[in-house]
């Protein structure tokens, strides 16, 4: 049964088409999971209409924002894993951590993770999954609604944490099992992502086997992390005599179907690797921040035609999933080396959106507010007190980005359907929600 059309009339709507307009006096109509037009005010007959009318005077509507690197499965753990760097934090905490979920631990974890994306406004992820026990992360997004890949976390080596990996060959068929039962189910809306961990803990067969098997499964990608950390890449160095970026491109893993989380520490070479295989590079500022691991090189790579898109990584590195936090640094913190002028509001608002749908190959369907396009859209109240009292639109994306947090979301609709209504979510208990995930993380800490 289809649902009935759905009519929302906003104060604005931020399109982020190719001509960047926001529209005024305009409301737009959802037909079942589509936006199927924009109607003019002043040519509207509501007594004439049958479908669900949405008045929002105050509100502005967007795409939703789209989030090319997070970690769900460790929302359990945030706040337990602060103030160390990176081999330091998944050897002491993170893997042994993820070492001891079981299904009920994982389950909660994932839902206190997509509870939190969907209140502040990411309707999509690309989540990297954990070593064991994968389907829950998938039977999660599926009955949350959220739209989004996430994969098997590959691990067959693992120096830092021996009892956190699988052989290789287990790994891969565990792997091709969850892809053919996962892969674009939900009329495609949940897909596959093929998610070797990092290089120092897979062994060269399982990244190039995992690549091959890609091929079988069509509109996945191929999502690691990369050049993270000045001490991973001295042992891959080590290892392989060669930098991160330039090893994997050795191994021929490199495409334009593949996503790297970070990219902090990439020389000239590997830049030039990253744009002639249109490469895509999740930017993750708060991790890096809080990780001690450097500041990527945005500005330089939007100069060289190299794809950014965004990501809030993980609870225990960042501590919170807010695309708007991700926003505000991406757009400060390379301020005082490349000039006030870079990363403006616009350019990082653009990345949370639809950046991040061209780099999953979404653009077709979401990331922009357009006709035939997936309706996935927030309402944002701008008429906060710590918002902008001008009503110009050229300070709309300022307003966003630099003024705006998760507190802003009024509600948030995927495929057509109210997830998040007037800020309240439609899909989780939140007194349920905390209450499980003390419990659950009792019984995961009692486990170590």
């Amino acid at each position: 049964m289809k649902n009935k059309n759905k009519l929302i009339i906003p104060k604005k709507i931020v399109t982020v088409d190719k001509n960047n307009r926001i529209l005024s006096n305009t409301a737009v109509e959802i037909k079942d999971d589509k936006i199927n037009a924009f109607i003019p005010i002043n040519k509207f007959e509501r007594r004439d209409y049958e479908g669900e009318i949405n008045d929002c005077p105050g509100l502005t509507l967007t795409p939703g924002f789209i989030q090319t690197h997070v970690h769900i499965c460790q929302t359990l753990f945030r706040g337990l894993a602060d103030d160390l760097q990176l081999l330091d934090w998944l050897q002491q905490k993170i893997f042994p951590f993820e070492n001891a979920h079981n299904k009920n631990s994982l389950r909660i974890s994932a839902k206190l993770g997509i509870n939190e994306l969907l209140l502040g406004g990411t309707t999509t992820i690309l989540d990297m999954g954990t070593l064991r026990h994968q389907e829950v992360v998938f039977e999660e997004m599926i009955s949350s609604g959220i739209r989004g890949f996430s994969g098997k976390c590959l691990i067959d080596i693992n120096e830092l944490y021996v009892d956190f990996k699988q052989s290789t060959a287990d790994e891969l068929k565990y792997m091709n099992e969850l892809a053919n039962e996962f892969h674009s189910v939900e009329e495609g809306r949940i897909k596959y992502g093929f998610a070797p961990r990092f290089v120092l803990s897979c062994s060269e067969e399982l990244l190039v086997e995992t690549k091959l098997m890609m091929n079988d499964f069509p509109c996945s990608v191929y999502h690691t992390h990369s050049s993270e950390n000045k001490n991973e890449i001295e042992e891959v160095k080590k290892k392989y005599k060669k930098e991160n970026i330039d090893y994997l491109n050795s191994i021929n893993v490199l495409d334009d179907h593949t996503v790297l989380a970070h990219c902090i520490h990439v020389n000239e070479d590997e830049k030039q690797i990253l744009k002639e295989k249109s490469v895509r590079v999740a930017h993750c500022p708060s991790a890096n921040l809080k990780l001690g691991s450097g500041i990527a090189n945005i500005p330089d790579f939007i100069k060289r035609g190299i794809s950014v898109s965004i990501g809030a990584d993980g609870p225990p590195c960042n501590n919170n999933l807010s695309i708007f936090t991700e926003m505000r640094l991406a757009a400060l913190i390379h301020k005082p080396l490349h000039g006030a002028d870079s990363m403006d509001a616009k350019t990082v608002f653009n990345i949370a959106t639809i950046e991040g749908a061209k780099a999953l190959y979404l653009e077709d369907e979401i990331g922009s507010i357009e006709i035939g396009k997936k309706a996935d859209l927030l309402l944002i109240d701008l008429n906060s007190y710590s918002n902008s009292v001008s009503d110009n639109d050229n300070h709309i994306y300022s307003d966003i980005v630099y003024s705006s947090g998760a507190q802003n979301v009024n509600s948030v609709m995927i495929n057509g359907k109210w997830i998040v209504k007037d800020g309240e979510s439609l899909v989780y208990d939140k007194n349920n929600l905390i209450h499980s995930g003390q419990s659950e993380l009792k019984n995961l800490l009692s486990r170590l």
